[in-house]
């Protein structure tokens, strides 16, 4: 009786291993620094862009908060507007002749002209705001869970939702995001980990490993100093990171490590 059970156990093994043999290991990318540059260390940083040689950014905290214009070389601001002081800034993203701009819990976002950074209009959404970037057909919205927010450029509504998984399970905390050829890149909020997501299946089809691109050394010492920022020049292939009130913004290129399904 027990030849016969493990027999039948074998068999059951024999017909799962071609099915095992398909769940693939989720590939971790290290980072290769290629340069570095200044970066205002008092900079909350909360959204990032990269337009035409310069780098857009976004800075939270109520009465801190701001969008900014940044020479990349030097990091000196070239252009700035501060959002109300009642507010806590967050992602951004351009669209057209536009900036928009996110809250956190206030359920507001701005539209600035992108030229002179004077305030064009508000709008209004449910929920937090975190994240912010842009497709060729839509902006991208993260809200500290596990989905995406697909919002018509011109009127700025919600128009579909993607969950975020990896491996089956829902990946929460995305927040400061970027589009990099046709993926979406996540920060995920106070890791040093960055989700490469399929924006139509929300799969998450790699793992950006950061872990010490900043030493301790250069860190401020605050438990907020985490890395948040992501920007990507399409015409050069360059991609940027930088982190919240981190003294330095990094080009880095990236180099596959293996496999992590965890």
């Amino acid at each position: 009786m027990k030849t016969i059970k493990a027999c039948a156990l074998l068999v059951l093994l024999q017909l799962a291993l071609p099915a095992l043999a398909c769940v693939k290991a989720i590939p971790v990318y290290a980072a290769k620094v290629v340069a570095a540059y200044p970066h205002d260390s008092g900079a909350f940083t909360q959204g990032l862009f990269f337009k035409d040689g310069f780098i857009y950014e976004s800075t939270g905290l109520k009465g801190r908060s701001s969008i900014r214009k940044v020479a990349l070389e030097t990091g000196q601001v070239v252009q700035s507007a501060a959002l109300p002081a009642d507010v806590f800034g967050e992602g951004i993203s351009d669209w057209a002749d536009s900036i928009i701009g996110l809250t956190w819990t206030e359920q507001t976002g701005f539209v600035f002209d992108l030229k002179g950074l004077t305030l064009r209009r508000r709008f209004s959404y449910a929920g937090e705001g975190w994240g912010l970037t842009r497709s060729d057909k839509a902006l991208i919205m993260s809200d500290g869970t596990s989905e995406l927010r697909f919002l018509h450029p011109a009127t700025l509504r919600e128009m579909h939702r993607v969950r975020v998984t990896a491996d089956g399970e829902p990946v929460a905390q995305l927040n400061e995001l970027e589009w990099v050829e046709g993926e979406v890149y996540a920060n995920i909020w106070q890791t040093d980990r960055i989700a490469r997501i399929d924006p139509v299946t929300g799969k998450v089809v790699g793992w950006i490993d950061l872990a010490g691109l900043l030493s301790a050394g250069e860190r401020s010492g605050k438990n907020v100093d985490v890395l948040n920022g992501i920007a990507y020049d399409a015409k050069r292939k360059r991609l940027f990171v930088t982190g919240k009130l981190w003294p330095k913004l990094f080009e880095i290129k990236l180099v596959k490590q293996g496999g992590n399904r965890k």
